[in-house]
């Protein structure tokens, strides 16, 4: 699968396509850039802001990996999305962060649908309390757009639909009960290469891929 077809098949699909580069060079980076890719998609701060000063200012960098809150004030200046809120003192950071440089950051709430204990979220039951109680504080310079959730790494592909079904239901619950006035809550992030068609067939509307695009890992 070439980079032109996974373009045409999430433009069809009315899909953000995120090219996760991550461990990949600069230099690789441009290559697909210059064929009209310009989300990008990093899970380390150091190794994006490293990629950040060598390449075109209009690539929209995405925060896709767990964030630690010391590492925030680092990309706040810059960063496109962050995918990946899934606690209330990682708000309260890029709140901080986000006032300090003068910009509201667009963040994703990153919801634990799969079964691995090593994947990071929100607890699906937990998320009234998480919205309740980020509503209690104020936060002007943190935006909530939507949603991103990770699937059992498995070759289940009912197991990952089931997963990806929960959570376009709690992207609907949120949607409804607290975001019903806010066009700009609207981001279904999920998919990755190895299950990103059965992610566009759900509702994804922002897939994140790697392999199939840069290749495997350097």
């Amino acid at each position: 699968m070439n980079l032109e077809e996974l373009q045409k098949e999430s433009a069809k699909a009315g899909a953000t396509l995120v090219a996760v580069s991550k461990t990949h060079t600069p230099e690789r980076i441009l290559e697909i850039y210059e064929q009209g890719q310009r989300d990008f998609g990093e899970n380390k701060v150091q190794e994006l802001i490293d990629k950040v000063g060598e390449l075109p200012e209009d690539i929209r960098w995405h925060m896709i990996g767990h964030l630690q809150t010391n590492k925030v004030r680092f990309i706040a200046p810059f960063i496109s999305l962050i995918h990946s809120l899934d606690r209330i003192s990682l708000a309260k950071e890029i709140n901080k962060q986000g006032k300090r440089v003068g910009r509201i950051v667009p963040v994703l709430l990153q919801i634990k649908i799969a079964r691995e204990d090593s994947k990071f979220g929100i607890a699906p039951q937990e998320i009234d309390d998480f919205i309740s109680t980020f509503r209690s504080k104020d936060y002007p310079f943190v935006k909530i757009k939507g949603v991103m959730g990770m699937a059992t790494f498995t070759e289940n592909e009912d197991m990952i639909r089931a997963e990806f079904q929960t959570l376009e239901k709690i992207f609907e619950h949120l949607k409804n009960s607290y975001f019903a006035d806010d066009n700009e809550f609207e981001i279904r992030s999920y998919g990755m290469s190895s299950d990103y068609k059965i992610a566009l067939e759900t509702g994804s509307n922002m897939i994140r891929i790697g392999s199939l695009i840069f290749g495997a890992r350097s």
